[in-house]
């Protein structure tokens, strides 16, 4: 009977595995598929990571509702929804093309739900449906453990795409592989369904524990969404500045992943130990993350995924400490599941249209700061903050202190110790804020002043700076101006420059571009190469500033995916290369490899490529396929030139 027992829970396991591996296999896979028809943009992943979350709320939703009918007949059921989504393989994107006029918004997860969104929905049911037929069919044991394999399976399955599956596979044959691996799941489910009761009543299926209170479903909501938001804040923080790439998608959710395998484990030790340490994580990287070290960024990297591990073990721990009784942990989940898709609403949909700048990392920040469970570190300062004389007398020095610094944070926070000092600012506000661990109120208090003085009021002023930053589905883009000089920046790269006040000088291409540069040299030989009506193309717009190199009978053309970089260059007046130099050139919106895809052969003379999202280069741009099309429009002299520069990569191999 052991045996048999142990066998039982062998399989439920195994189907929760495959299933979670297949769920999070497919996700880098389609975006990976999607990527040469919607760009490298870090927004990609961001409104796949949207279409997901919305896919497994409504796969939760279902298996909450399936949960209150008997047992076999929910197998059934299930069976049949598999068997219809099947009728989606083998995976594929499902919709040519890109409707005009449409935001990219809306387009990303239109073509994704439409390609994969029967079979995810179908698999997505499979955690809490195969956990609550585990609850039936072994009574007595606890099925919260089997949430843990589940998440290790989806781990396995994010991190098996950009090291195995991709490197070793073509596209067709990772579709052909997912979907024998589809059919190896409706088997597991079957062999499940068969250990179910066969008792006609339908009283084992009925929960019979008290229903969670609104404010503890509330509570679960809440904590599901700040690291679901969180999670896709830092995807795109570290794909804008490196590049958009698989691997780098997979980091931050696959340690958010990671996080509820500890969470949920049976084993509280470590789950514990994080949780404890968290509100001092959150503190410290939060300030520094907000600040930024721009000429460290790896450092900067490992803090943002440290970050963002610490607060989602912190705050899915506090969820499993709240689960109800497993007879409700559908519903415990499907509040789970809208948690995190409001997280991916409002990271990858309302954030970027509400706000101009990355406020949502901040508010993420803040309100981790105030769900993270809290435990006093010492006794001492347990007794000075639940001693009542003491904790006035606490309570005024925080308030002083704080008052102190929000007053000269105006002027910038090395006012506080002088210039190159604001190293101490921050040990002294962030010893302050460590003491205050424990006593919610203060903590928050000194997290939100940290925050604010260390990023935040710089990022408030720009803000307040009429047409001085833009914000798209692409990225953020700042406009600086100095004396006799205006720049463009996109996220934190500089994407142009051009003097101002002297006509000749705004006519002279700069930073990469100068004449000595290679693109200088290549463009002032065009007439001694392909005579005087040379043809043109340049990917990638920026501020417009290779249009002065433009001579009369030329032929030039712009590719440009992003609208608001055209109105930058063109029609705001803040830059005026295009003005000065070649008004109203033809430009063309969109994807650039799409778009030369639909050019004449031989229809260019040189090609530049010089496409960036702040420091990365889109990375379908630099395939072999693209490379491919590249040829194909260039004439069989033609030049084709390449900017490499990246601060992570080296690409000239």
């Amino acid at each position: 009977m052991t045996a048999t027992r142990g066998g039982a829970r062998l399989l439920f396991v195994a189907t929760i595995l495959a299933g979670s591996f297949l769920l999070f296999l497919v996700q880098p896979m389609v975006a990976r598929m999607a990527l040469p028809r919607l760009g490298g943009a870090p927004a990609v992943w961001n409104s796949a990571m949207l279409v997901y979350q919305t896919l497994l709320l409504g796969g939760y939703a279902y298996a909450h509702a399936l949960a209150r009918i008997r047992p076999r007949v929910q197998a059934a059921v299930h069976l049949g929804v598999l068997l219809v989504g099947a009728l989606w393989l083998p995976i594929g994107l499902s919709i040519a093309g890109s409707p005009d006029g449409l935001s990219p918004a809306l387009w990303v997860p239109w073509l994704l739900g439409a390609s994969i969104g029967p079979l995810f929905f179908a698999v997505s049911a499979q955690a809490p449906l195969v956990q609550r037929w585990f609850s039936i069919a072994r009574s007595g044991d606890d099925p919260y453990a089997l949430y843990a394999a589940s998440n290790l399976g989806s781990f396995g399955g994010l991190i098996a795409y950009p090291l195995l599956v991709e490197p070793l596979l073509p596209l067709r044959q990772q579709s052909l592989m997912w979907s024998g691996g589809y059919v190896l799941l409706i088997a597991l489910v079957v062999a499940c369904a068969w250990l179910l009761p066969r008792a006609a009543g339908g009283e084992t299926a009925r929960p019979t524990s008290p229903p969670a209170t609104r404010h503890r479903a509330l509570h679960w909501i809440a904590l599901a969404l700040v690291p679901s938001g969180l999670m896709l804040a830092t995807s795109t923080y570290i794909t804008t500045d490196i590049v958009a790439m698989p691997l780098l998608w997979v980091l931050p959710l696959g340690l958010y992943l990671l996080s509820f395998t500890i969470a949920f484990a049976a084993n509280r030790e470590i789950a514990d130990l994080l949780t404890r340490i968290a509100p001092i994580t959150i503190l410290l990287f939060g300030g520094v993350m907000i600040g930024g070290f721009n000429e460290l960024p790896l450092v900067n990297l490992s803090i943002a995924l440290t970050l963002l591990f610490m607060v989602s073990v912190a705050l899915h721990t506090q969820m499993y400490r709240l689960r109800p009784e497993p007879d409700r942990l559908t519903g415990f989940y499907l509040a789970m599941a809208f948690g995190g898709a409001l997280g991916g609403v409002f990271a990858g949909l309302v954030a970027p249209v509400l706000f101009d700048w990355t406020y949502e990392y901040p508010i993420l920040i803040l309100a981790a700061g105030l769900l993270v469970p809290q435990v006093f570190l010492t006794a001492g300062i347990r007794t000075l903050w639940t001693t009542p004389a003491k904790r006035r007398i606490a309570y005024a020095v925080v308030a002083i202190v704080l008052a102190i610094v929000s007053g000269l944070t105006f002027r910038g926070p090395a006012e506080l110790f002088g210039e190159g000092h604001q190293g101490l600012t921050f040990i002294v506000i962030a010893g302050i804020g460590i003491v205050s661990v424990g006593a919610r109120l203060s903590y928050v208090a000194i997290l939100a002043v940290t925050l604010v003085i260390f990023g935040g009021w710089r990022a408030v002023e720009l803000s307040l700076e009429q047409g001085a930053r833009t914000r798209s589905y692409f990225g953020v883009y700042t406009v600086r101006d100095a004396p006799h000089v205006r720049e463009l920046d996109h996220g934190t790269t500089v994407h142009g420059i051009q003097f101002t006040g002297n006509p000749v000088l705004e006519r002279l291409p700069t930073t990469y571009y100068a004449p000595p540069s290679g693109i200088g040299r290549a463009i002032a030989a065009l007439p001694a190469l392909y005579g005087s009506g040379a043809r043109v193309g340049v990917v990638g717009l920026g501020t417009g500033t290779l249009a002065c190199y433009a001579q009369p009978g030329q032929h030039w053309r712009f590719y440009e995916i992003d609208p608001a970089v055209i109105r930058i260059a063109r029609d705001t007046g803040q830059f005026t290369y295009l003005k000065n130099c070649l008004p109203d050139p033809p430009i063309r919106i969109g994807d650039a490899r799409i778009s030369l895809e639909h050019d004449a052969p031989a229809s260019l003379d040189l090609l530049a490529l010089d496409a960036f999202s702040s420091d990365a280069i889109p990375m379908h741009l630099m395939t072999q396929e693209a490379f491919a099309a590249y040829a194909r429009v260039l004439q069989t002299r033609g030049l084709l030139l390449v900017h490499i520069s990246n601060r992570f990569l080296d690409l000239e191999p």
